[in-house]
């Protein structure tokens, strides 16, 4: 069975495995049809992905079909399209047994530290595939990368009329953007990319935008926009330990900080910084399974909308070739999406 596997940063290669074999008790054999390359296989590219285990298949953002279900499951039948939930949580540590499974102590997550689906098909756990008779193959890969946006936007809690600062218009920073917008709040985005700032203005109407220059002026951009204020919210989806360390300055007295970005960097602030005002500081790793339901009712009924989404297409047997370049944000790449089979 054909795969591609990143051998080592910088190093993908096409490379041959065995058949998965029929599902066992709880498990489902699927069909890998639609990849979204995210930040963290660009990371594992890049070998900037402190959780990604080397020698490993990619592709956690996946939309599959159901070819064969095992005994017990009775969530998904032979056929059925779903979006995948790539965390391979335990179940029985402290965290799970919170009914944190997001971020459990022993987490595998498929693509990063344990083979993903760039490949024709593999078993996966049948808890962790959620259904649509709606939504296309592409659609359903996006969901797992909008619910990173949907659980950072529910760590930081705004409410409507609140300013929330959105550093970073990737594709994380956009998945946040798209759940901000939920709540009412009055959205500013900043990133150091005006082409990404010029999609969040014409796409989603974003009223405030900043072009990050480091020189001090965004400081009197967002005294200006929040009447001196700063921000009730901060989410730095930029995985840049320099912005992350910034971030704190943007918050209002009382606000919080979302870190939603993963950097190998070494984060730094001084402590008054973060006592005088008073922040609450967060980290969001991940998504719960709710939220992979809600996404997929939100697209299916319009709310949201995922065609401005998809910039990109490559195939399995052009991928390789064609990587390099979506890591760049001057390509204009916003999300790539493979087609495997």
């Amino acid at each position: 069975m054909k795969a591609i596997q990143l051998h080592e940063p910088r190093n993908f290669q096409h490379i041959d495995i065995d058949e998965p074999g029929s599902p066992g008790p709880g498990q489902v054999l699927v069909r890998t049809h639609r990849m979204g390359i995210c930040g963290t296989d660009y990371g594992g590219y890049l070998g900037k992905m402190p959780f990604f285990r080397y020698p490993r298949i990619p592709g956690h953002e996946l939309g599959v079909e159901v070819l064969e279900v095992g005994p017990d499951v009775e969530n998904v039948s032979v056929g059925d399209r779903c979006s995948v939930e790539p965390y391979m949580n335990c179940g029985t540590c402290y965290a799970c047994r919170k009914g944190n499974g997001n971020c459990c102590e022993n987490l595998n997550v498929i693509g990063v530290m344990v083979d993903g689906g760039l490949c024709e098909k593999f078993l996966i756990r049948a808890e962790k595939l959620h259904p649509s008779k709606k939504l296309s193959y592409e659609q359903l890969a996006l969901v797992e990368t909008l619910a990173i946006g949907c659980h950072a936007c529910d760590r930081g809690d705004s409410q409507e009329g609140d300013h929330v600062l959105i550093i970073g218009a990737g594709p994380i920073g956009l998945a946040a953007l798209e759940f901000v917008r939920l709540t009412g709040a009055t959205i500013t985005v900043m990133d150091m990319v005006e082409s990404r700032l010029d999609f969040c203005r014409e796409t989603y109407g974003v009223p405030h935008t900043i072009a990050f220059r480091d020189d001090g002026s965004e400081d009197e951009e967002i005294a200006k926009i929040t009447g001196g204020d700063k921000y009730a919210v901060v989410i730095d989806a930029t995985g840049h330990n320099g912005s992350m360390s910034k971030a704190l300055t943007y918050c209002a007295h009382t606000g919080t900080l979302v870190y939603v970005g993963i950097t190998t960097g070494e984060i730094s602030f001084t402590h008054p910084v973060m006592h005088r005002p008073e922040l609450t500081l967060k980290g969001s790793r991940n998504a719960m399974p709710g939220d992979f339901t809600r996404i997929i009712n939100l697209i299916e009924d319009g709310t949201i909308d995922t065609d401005p989404w998809i910039t990109h297409r490559t195939t399995f047997d052009t991928v390789i070739d064609e990587f390099e370049q979506f890591t760049r944000p001057e390509t204009g790449v916003i999300k790539a999406i493979i087609e495997v089979t």
